[in-house]
């Protein structure tokens, strides 16, 4: 029995888990960049949506969605991306995050296409006006956002999206077949009652998407 994390058979050895797995294809060797090419790029430009990985300095780890119209992040060039913060609950986890601990991990998403792209690299909190005035939406100009340079790039097979069958409407769950957040939020937090909760993340979703 492991006694960090309680369960048996846990594998803690690189060279033992490299055995479990076998060496590593030839193409998924070499396809690691060091630079966003040409397919990233365009690949990016397509992409409404991300997952930003970002740990403290403990080592404390967190992944945060974002998303907004196609293009909504920016490349510089091939080596930096530029992602705008939208108004959200302004817990702020990803950026405290950045300012302890540099390293970030994103992965892009784009609707209908089964790969995803992939990069890893260091982060910085800006608040560059020149940076962030072209990335505004909807009349609104974001006061901050995170510049990433880009230490990987490389694209990851379909396989998990396939599996999951992630574009495929006839998968896509009935909403209200699942409770609200403001009914989750009132019966977790007991901070207040469901119609109150609902109403405040309503009037949220409806006056501070951006």
């Amino acid at each position: 029995m492991d006694a960090d994390t309680g369960v048996s058979a846990t594998i803690r050895d690189g060279a033992e888990l490299r055995a479990q797995f076998g060496a590593v294809g030839p193409l998924a060797a070499a396809k690691v960049l060091d630079h966003l090419d040409d397919y990233a790029r365009r690949f990016i430009a397509l992409a409404p949506f991300l997952v930003l990985a970002s740990a403290d300095a403990a080592g404390q780890a967190d992944a945060s969605p974002r998303g907004d119209a196609p293009g909504f992040v920016a490349v510089p060039d091939t080596r930096t991306l530029v992602i705008p913060d939208r108004r959200g609950n302004n817990r702020i986890d990803s950026f405290r995050n950045v300012i302890e601990n540099p390293g970030v991990g994103l992965i892009f998403f784009v609707p209908g296409i089964d790969e995803t792209l992939r990069v890893n690299g260091t982060a910085a909190v800006t608040q560059d006006r020149a940076l962030l005035e072209p990335l505004g939406a909807r009349g609104t100009v974001p006061t901050i956002g995170l510049i990433v340079r880009v230490r990987e790039a490389f694209f990851h097979c379909g396989k998990a999206l396939m599996r999951a069958q992630l574009w495929d409407p006839s998968r896509h769950v009935a909403r209200d077949t699942f409770p609200s957040l403001g009914r989750i939020l009132a019966e977790q937090t007991a901070a207040s009652g469901v119609a109150e909760a609902e109403g405040q993340i309503a009037e949220s979703y409806r006056t501070r998407l951006y």
